[in-house]
């Protein structure tokens, strides 16, 4: 497997281990419930670092991204992200990414893990227009800060003015005595926070400075369980369960991320925009249980009157409320906010409600 630079640290906390898109990641430290509540309620630190990047430069950067990625790249203005997806030319998501706008011809695309190879491929294969690709993913580290105290934490580390970065934006500067570490303000978790990337060599420093200005924060190193609880109580989607080369972003609700503007011709552009204007025969819904019980990924979902109209593709139990929530893929016409659905758990079917 291979390892972050924050592997051997993880080992030595006593983190529980296993493999994660050819990994070794820490699943849990103290147990999920208490690190997805640190992260709700204080601050925690999450090894980021497996995740890929992807630089983007020259004069046709802009319309290469235009043609790969959903969302409009032109009007992303220099210190923003955006949110979007690599459509797969046959209506489904071959990932999604954040993009960065860097400088006038400057681009980086944060891709999920698991999907590096794949991404790069994908890229590599559509660039029709002469754009500079790099993949930078081995020569980059990164760590997500997370939590209503993260903030505060943060700005005791760099003279950078954090509370001048807005939501999906970032600035690139000082922090914990290392130069040019990027401060974004983004996060998968719903709690606020920063993610923070910087070269490897810098992992030791910025790992220590974290952890001795976050004591008095409560700050805990957290794992890849509770990310997968927090972002699934903020009803985020995760590749490979909610999304995939199978859904298209508008069943999956990414339509505020599919663009349709005058002059970006996107992959699936015509197939996508026909969905939207259509209709979609089946969406993806977030949904709480009524009565006691953990869907799972795969778990059929039924209609009052038992009848199988979809599939669980994420599931859990929050871990103050003891609610099972999850998310799933259900014909149109059960996909409105406040319908009675049932999940089916083994022989029986729990009732639920589809909630936003």
């Amino acid at each position: 497997m291979k390892k972050t630079p924050f592997t051997d640290k993880h080992i030595a906390l006593g983190a529980k281990m296993h493999e994660f898109a050819g990994y070794n990641m820490p699943i849990e430290y103290s147990g999920i419930s208490d690190e997805h509540l640190t992260v709700r309620n204080a601050v925690g630190v999450f090894d980021v670092s497996h995740m890929g990047e992807f630089w983007v430069k020259g004069p046709n950067a802009l319309a290469y991204l235009q043609l790969v990625t959903s969302n409009d790249v032109s009007a992303l203005t220099v210190g923003k992200v955006q949110y979007s997806c690599f459509p797969n030319g046959k209506g489904g998501i071959v990932d999604d990414l954040l993009v960065y706008h860097f400088e006038l011809e400057k681009y980086l695309l944060v891709v999920n893990a698991s999907n590096i190879e794949k991404d790069w491929n994908w890229c590599v294969a559509n660039n029709n227009v002469g754009a500079e690709l790099e993949n930078a993913s081995d020569w980059m580290a990164q760590l997500a800060v997370q939590g209503p105290k993260a903030t505060e934490m943060l700005q005791k580390l760099t003279s950078v003015n954090l509370s001048e970065i807005p939501y999906y934006c970032f600035k690139t500067g000082d922090f914990a005595g290392v130069d040019n570490v990027i401060l974004s303000n983004t996060g998968y978790t719903g709690a606020g926070g920063f993610e923070l990337y910087f070269y490897p060599e810098n992992a030791d420093k910025i790992w220590n400075a974290l952890f001795e200005t976050g004591a008095m924060y409560g700050i805990k190193p957290i794992g890849l369980g509770a990310r997968d609880t927090l972002r699934l109580e903020k009803g985020f989607c995760l590749y490979g369960n909610d999304i995939d080369d199978t859904t298209s972003p508008i069943e999956a609700g990414l339509g505020w991320i599919t663009k349709f503007t005058e002059g970006k011709n996107f992959i699936d552009r015509e197939l996508l925009e026909k969905q939207k204007t259509e209709c979609v025969t089946r969406k993806l819904i977030r949904f709480e249980l009524v009565e006691r019980g953990i869907p799972r990924h795969g778990y059929n979902i039924a209609n009052t009157a038992g009848e199988i109209i979809g599939h669980v593709t994420s599931g859990t139990m929050l871990p103050e409320s003891k609610k099972g929530i999850g998310m799933g893929y259900v014909q149109t016409a059960y996909s409105k906010t406040g319908t009675e659905i049932s999940i089916q758990i083994r022989n029986n079917h729990l009732k639920a409600i589809v909630v936003k």
